[in-house]
């Protein structure tokens, strides 16, 4: 039976539990901007609000405050991801990550050529960043509910797909999405980074100087006009995911053994200190972090951020743009064609194999549904476009192709799944000797 392992199923659960939150909040944003009440849905998330310590004031909208802090909480669980499975995951194998890197290679790069194709000449192709990401939620949600019996294999390969896809929208969002950049609070940044470094070199294992250091990182960043997001980026890739040292395990087992014997609150303090310095400080930190992102993050950023107008007068509109088409094109045909293309190359040229039973068709029908682009392309469309006009035609894109990706690739997916089993077929019996009264003669 082919296994995954239980904190990687973990987040695979997680996962798919938050694309239902999401599916829940997103769909309210879309009723409650297309209802008589469409104004308070603009209004609420335009409300401002601060913290003021002194003369120093922090103050955003509410919109603001979801998509620069909450989200640097949902980019934290990226990274931690990124690093657990690049230290001792899936990422560490040269050849499990080959085909999957080279998939979503394939996966960046022909979903902006299709669009800058679509759209050259134009103020829309700034936005060719929109097209770059795979929702990580949404694709692992709709596996899980709509893919194949058993897709634990199938669902690995697309979260590493995903997450090496979700590198390259990262970089591309810090270096052509950023505005004007403040080169003293960039300094304070790279000196808040040089510190979590020097934190992860000594092995320092407690939370709270990973976490302080990391707050003032995202004032800093914030300060610096690189989207403040990319401080909980730098975070979840920079707090240490080894797994300690055999001796901290046995002397959780000596703390314990004296707290049963002596009882008391200094040996229980001491036995619980020391069973949490035995955990890896990532896995802590993500297991901490991990349900308020999916649970509450990214259904707060589809609440805050889907709510666009669907009159028969904007649909029109949109689909008449070449944004809008360009947007829904790229992100369905491009994953299709890119990550199948791609994938197909590095195996042909035996850079690395699929992994247990996943076959290249499911590898086809994964590529499909990798055209959900929700959250990550809602969140560049934000930086691409100050045009309200424009950033709602990219908004119905984003949507549109999403939707298509998922039906698509579930049903391509169902069907795949009775033709190609996933499962690991049953292991029958040894065969039994004959009986001695029925043998021969």
């Amino acid at each position: 039976m082919v296994t995954v392992a239980p904190a990687l199923r973990t987040f695979l659960a997680t996962e798919a539990g938050s694309a239902v939150v999401l599916l829940v909040t997103t769909l309210t944003a879309l009723v409650w901007a297309n209802s008589p009440w469409r104004e308070t849905y603009t209004a609420l998330w335009h409300t401002t609000a601060g913290v003021f310590v002194g003369d120093a004031r922090l103050e955003l909208d509410l919109q603001h405050w979801v998509n620069d802090l909450a989200m640097a909480v949902f980019f934290a669980v990226v990274g931690l991801e990124i690093n657990r499975e690049a230290t001792r995951g899936e990422l560490r194998d040269p050849r499990a990550v080959a085909v999957p890197a080279l998939g979503a290679l394939g996966g960046l790069l022909v979903p902006v050529l299709i669009f800058l194709a679509l759209n050259a000449g134009t103020d829309a192709a700034h936005g060719w960043g929109v097209v770059m990401s795979t929702d990580t939620a949404f694709l692992v949600g709709v596996l899980a509910l709509f893919g194949p019996r058993c897709p634990d294999r199938l669902r690995l390969f697309l979260l590493t797909l995903a997450i090496v896809d979700d590198i390259g929208a990262i970089a591309a969002m810090a270096v052509f999405y950023t505005d004007d950049v403040d080169l003293r609070a960039l300094v304070v940044a790279a000196v808040l980074v040089a510190v979590l470094v020097g934190l992860r070199r000594r092995r320092v294992w407690r939370l709270a100087p990973y976490v302080g250091v990391g707050v003032a990182l995202w004032v800093a960043v914030l300060a610096s006009g690189v989207h403040a997001t990319i401080a909980g980026v730098l975070v979840g890739l920079l707090v240490p995911t080894s797994l300690p040292q055999d001796r901290r395990r046995q002397e959780v087992a000596v703390r314990a053994r004296r707290f049963l014997s002596e009882g008391g609150a200094d040996r229980g303090h001491a036995a619980a200190v020391a069973g949490r310095a035995a955990v890896a400080t990532g896995d802590r930190l993500q297991r901490a972090l991990h349900p308020w992102s999916a649970y509450v993050v990214v259904p707060l950023f589809g609440l805050a951020n889907a709510g666009v107008r669907l009159d028969a007068a904007t649909l029109a509109d949109a689909f008449g743009s070449r944004l809008t088409v360009g947007t829904a094109v790229a992100l369905v045909v491009g994953n299709a064609v890119g990550i199948t293309g791609a994938a197909t190359l590095a195996l042909r040229l035996g850079l690395g194999d699929l992994p247990g039973r996943v076959r290249w068709g499911h590898l086809v029908g994964g590529a499909v549904l990798a055209g959900i682009g929700f959250t990550i392309s809602l969140f560049i469309a934000q930086l691409a476009f100050d045009d309200p006009v424009l950033l709602e035609r990219a908004k119905i894109g984003v949507l549109a192709g999403s939707l298509v990706a998922a039906v698509a690739g579930s049903l391509l997916l169902r069907w795949l799944g009775e033709r190609l089993p996933l499962c690991t077929p049953p292991r029958l019996p040894p065969t039994l000797p004959p009986l001695p009264w029925r043998t021969a003669g």
